[in-house]
């Protein structure tokens, strides 16, 4: 029995137009779209109408950057993917993308299994997986290229925390190479790990203990530096290199040279970097532990770089690097030890809101909100015209989202499963009201009314940014 649904008279905005016009829906999928008024959309009929009158009619946000039930420092990230995805559904999010992890000594295989049986049945919205690879060595270097053919089609390497996720250069090479010859994507968290412990080693040697500590050895330099050798090794490999959660100038200033050359070198920041600082981190009483995430904040003068370079597209997509650590009981953990505090931060219900005021905060384009936070990362990863649009033959997957209504950011008010707020008493104007994932609404006029299960694995292209 099909199914239709018709969207009225909303301003539909995706990255590349803005047009008043009603969307109709069939079997999950757009199936036209029609100026409004005009005799076409008139002559559209629908069991299920939605009054978009006066509101945005956008795509549904893709957060290609979150950690559901992520281990992490003795401890594991405080949302599942059921209360995850819900929060994210809650947020204008209808697809994320997470991270399957690699145990040292184990097969990729058995790492990304592992996650698709936490996720399978659980999800409100569609998702898919990234894997991290934490031991490159020849039996995992040929498993890349199986991940690739399933769809799970980019790897994550880290040059930061040596003695977990770490890889030396020559394994970031190896893997660049084959990621060069199956067409797969290298995401790179591009810190100086080895530097970094040194600095650590000898804070907490000089007494300094407190979570502000934690943002003063993650140097800034020891980002640039990381980012620049992650291009020249990708440059070696002849591989395309996304550099997940970017914070400071200086490695803003790596992608752009690398850019400006011609490469296939991408960037991603996060809202943490556009909206917070290290004055968070510096708040007394130990309350700064609720903002240490890796990379760190930074000094508030880094923003106006991160913001340049979302405009002139030297930085892409924005995604929330979602990691929560409620504050009593993990946070707590790093109590007198900085180093010991779990690295995340809560963000995935936020995204689309804070991107959203920086459009009223004159920062970006509504054209370019929809582009960071829908088109870019789904065609980054392989998800695109399928999600990030509003197009004929696209999924359903739409918000509905009032431009002019007021909100005041509060961890009394959010879904997320933890227990305070990054945002805390952050007043922003916008707010979701109405998501449709595959032509289901799963939020109905801020009423969740969606379901477990209802979110589907999807498989991946490859990157669709690649000369």
């Amino acid at each position: 029995m099909s199914t239709r649904t018709l969207i009225r008279g909303g301003l539909v905005v995706t990255a590349a137009e803005e047009i008043h016009a009603d969307v109709l829906i069939e079997d999950g999928r757009i199936a036209a779209l029609a100026a409004s008024g005009t005799a076409a959309a008139g002559a559209w009929t629908a069991e299920h109408v939605i009054d978009a009158t006066g509101k945005y009619v956008i795509p549904g946000g893709v957060d290609a950057h979150t950690h559901m039930e992520f281990p992490f420092g003795g401890t594991f990230s405080a949302d599942s993917f059921e209360t995850g995805t819900r929060a994210a559904a809650w947020g204008g999010t209808t697809t994320i993308v997470d991270f399957a992890v690699q145990t040292v000594g184990h097969p990729l295989r058995e790492g990304l299994d592992a996650y698709y049986a936490k996720a399978d049945g659980k999800c409100a919205i569609d998702y898919a997986f990234h894997m991290i690879v934490s031991d490159v060595n020849e039996r995992t270097l040929k498993e890349l290229d199986l991940l690739v053919e399933e769809g799970v089609t980019s790897f994550k390497l880290f040059m930061a925390y040596p003695g977990v996720f770490y890889s030396d250069d020559g394994q970031i090479l190896r893997a660049m190479q084959r990621a060069s010859a199956n067409g797969g994507l290298i995401m790179m968290h591009a810190e100086n790990g080895i530097a970094i412990d040194v600095l650590v080693e000898q804070a907490l040697a000089r007494g300094e203990t407190d979570p502000r500590y934690h943002g003063e050895v993650r140097r800034a330099l020891l980002e640039a530096e990381a980012t620049h050798r992650a291009i020249q090794l990708a440059r070696v490999a002849d591989a395309p290199l996304y550099v997940v959660h970017v914070s400071a100038e200086e490695a803003v200033a790596e992608l752009a040279a690398a850019r400006d050359k011609g490469l296939n070198v991408f960037g991603e920041t996060c809202p943490q970097y556009l909206f917070l600082s290290t004055d968070n981190l510096a708040e007394p009483d130990f309350e700064g532990a609720k903002y240490v995430c890796s990379t760190p904040l930074r000094p508030r003068e880094h923003q106006a770089a991160l913001w340049r370079g979302l405009r002139t597209n030297d930085l892409q997509v924005v995604s929330t690097d979602h990691c929560p650590f409620c504050f009593t009981g993990q946070k707590e953990l790093g109590r007198g030890d900085f180093s010991k505090i779990p690295n995340g931060l809560p963000g995935v219900e936020n995204r689309m809101d804070l991107l959203h005021q920086a459009v009223v905060d004159g920062h970006i384009s509504r054209r370019r909100w929809i582009e960071i936070a829908c088109a870019a990362p789904a065609r980054m990863f392989g998800l695109y015209p399928k999600k990030g649009t509003i197009a004929p033959g696209a999924d359903a997957d739409i918000v509905i989202y009032d431009p002019h209504a007021e909100q005041v950011m509060s961890a009394e008010t959010h879904h997320m499963n933890v227990d305070y707020s990054a945002y805390e008493g952050k007043r922003v104007t916008g707010q979701v009201e109405t998501v449709l994932s595959r032509g289901q609404v799963v939020i109905d006029a801020r009423t969740y009314t969606g379901r477990a299960g209802h979110g589907l694995y999807t498989p991946r292209s490859t990157c669709q940014y690649l000369n």
